[in-house]
This record gives structure tokens, C-alpha cells and sequence, in this order.
């Protein structure tokens, strides 16, 4: 058995971060030890400070996402206190850049590119290789701003020069890998939600599908076959995000690293638990 390692509340040290609380409750009642490290130490000083030690020295964490070379340096502090991740450094950047697991899936997600970050990139190359398409770094897009959700034949080299340098702006610190290019495509809305669904898996087999984006219960979940097809990947905690096209056709939008994908549905918070407690 593992212990779950949360970061707490910013200014104390000894109270879970209040977002998580659901899942810290959930956690301790599915029967898991859980454990916490102090946020505004870790996040501010690159200090891992504990609330206490445990007698497990396994430990899977359920908290904010990091950049790989800060969850490196997260690993190798745990390390030294005496406690090992479940997740180890490399695969936690395999899963959470999306560019890693790309050549793995390409046949089942949408086309990409990839450049190195702060390179001009030549717009009308993008264009006549995709048409539409949207700009992420190796993990996230910009969103809830004025950056456009997707760009077409219409914008010109000048203008996306522009969107870049607000997209260098907006992403600031979270600022991961490089640059993606993915092409844009339509995905299929139920009374105006889109049908996604996240996909979390434990040591290669499925451990729990839930829905992603408010949709009804009526819309159909993802082919059982793509859902099952890539649980090979090379982490021992991950997560797939799928999505239904309008032609009905499924597809994988997003990869991520289990630790720091959020629970999508809250209702199953605690068959979450329950279900990592008997997987584990």
C-alpha cells in the first residue's frame, strides 16, 4: 500500500489545498494513508517540506501539475526524505508532454508539428498543410483569453507573429517543451456540449472512464477497442481524453500523467478512490 501525497492548503502546511478536499476525503476513506507537503514552500522555494512522515515509503501524488524539471527535482527531494514515487521522472514527462506519446497514437489523434520554442514559425506552410488549426505548448493550449481558439486561411504571417508573442505572454511560467501545431478539428455537440471522456489507467489496464464535459448521460461512450488499445503506454498511472468527431468517429485530443490529471466528474470522486484502492 501507498501513501497519497497532496499539497496543502498555502498558508498551512497541516490543511489540505481546499480544491482537493473532496479527494482528500475521498482518499482516506477508500482505507489509503495520506500525507501533505507544504504548497508556498515547494511552489516558491523549491523546498519539499512535509507535514508529517509515514512508515509507507511509496507515494503516489494527486495534486497541480508540474514541469518535468521541477517534478525531477520533486522526485530526487522525496528521495533523500526517504519516500519513492510511483510515477518516476520519465514517465511522468512521457505522458504529460503530448509530443512523447504522439508517434504512438498518431494513427488515433489529430495530426501535429512540432517546433522549439521562440522560433518563428512559417505560417503559410501551417496553412497549406492543415487549413485550421490551434496552437498548444507540449501540454496545454491558452484558454478563457482573447487567443483564438483555432486559426484559418485567413491569418496572415504578420498577425500570427502577434498571436504568438500573447501566446509566450499568457502561458508565461507554464511554459512547457515547445511549441505544437495541431490540426483543428470539429467535434460533435450534444445541446452545445461536446461528448469527451477521460480515460484513467493503472499499471496498463483501465481503472475508470468518466465523462469530461457535461454531457449527457444518453451520448455514447468511446469504442470499448480504442479505449483498450493503447493501455500498453509506458507509464504505470496515465490518462487518455477522447472525443467524438461530427462524422462519429472517435479520437484521442489529450495524454497526461495520472498524478496531475484532474477527476473530470466529480460524482465519481470517491468510486476513483475505491477503484485505485483496488487496483493497488
Amino acid at each position: 500500500m501507498y501513501t497519497i501525497l497532496f499539497p496543502s492548503d498555502y498558508f498551512n502546511r497541516n490543511k489540505i489545498d481546499t480544491e482537493l478536499e473532496q479527494e482528500y476525503i475521498a482518499a482516506k476513506k477508500a482505507g489509503f494513508g495520506v500525507m501533505l507537503f507544504d504548497y508556498s514552500f515547494w511552489f516558491e522555494s523549491k523546498k519539499l517540506v512535509l507535514n508529517q512522515n509515514v512508515d509507507c515509503d511509496l507515494v503516489l501524488y494527486r495534486g497541480w501539475m508540474m514541469k518535468p524539471e521541477l517534478y525531477c527535482k520533486f522526485e530526487k527531494q522525496l528521495k533523500n526524505l526517504g519516500y519513492y514515487l510511483i510515477v518516476d521522472f520519465s514517465s511522468y514527462k512521457r505522458l504529460h508532454e503530448f509530443v512523447n506519446v504522439y508517434p504512438i497514437i498518431r494513427n488515433d489523434t489529430a495530426p501535429i508539428m512540432k517546433f522549439p520554442l521562440h522560433t518563428r514559425i512559417d505560417v503559410e506552410f501551417i496553412k497549406s498543410t492543415f487549413g485550421r488549426f490551434m496552437v498548444k505548448d507540449y501540454v496545454k493550449s491558452v484558454k478563457e483569453s482573447d487567443f483564438p481558439v483555432y486559426f484559418d486561411s485567413t491569418i496572415t504571417q504578420a498577425e500570427f507573429d502577434g498571436w504568438m508573442e500573447k501566446f509566450y505572454q499568457y502561458r508565461g511560467d507554464l511554459l512547457t517543451g515547445g511549441i505544437c501545431i495541431k490540426k483543428y478539428l470539429d467535434l460533435k455537440k450534444y445541446d452545445g456540449y461536446t461528448n469527451e471522456y477521460r480515460a484513467f489507467y493503472y499499471h496498463n489496464e483501465l481503472m475508470i472512464l468518466m465523462k469530461s464535459s457535461n454531457q449527457s448521460d444518453a451520448c455514447c461512450n468511446p469504442p470499448f477497442e480504442l479505449i483498450h488499445k493503447y493501455k500498453i503506454l509506458d507509464s504505470p498511472f496515465f490518462t487518455l481524453d477522447f472525443a467524438q468527431l461530427e462524422d462519429d468517429s472517435w479520437i484521442i485530443i489529450e495524454s497526461g500523467d495520472g498524478q496531475v490529471s484532474g477527476i473530470t466528474d466529480s460524482s465519481q470522486t470517491e468510486t476513483f478512490y475505491r477503484m485505485l484502492k483496488e487496483k493497488n
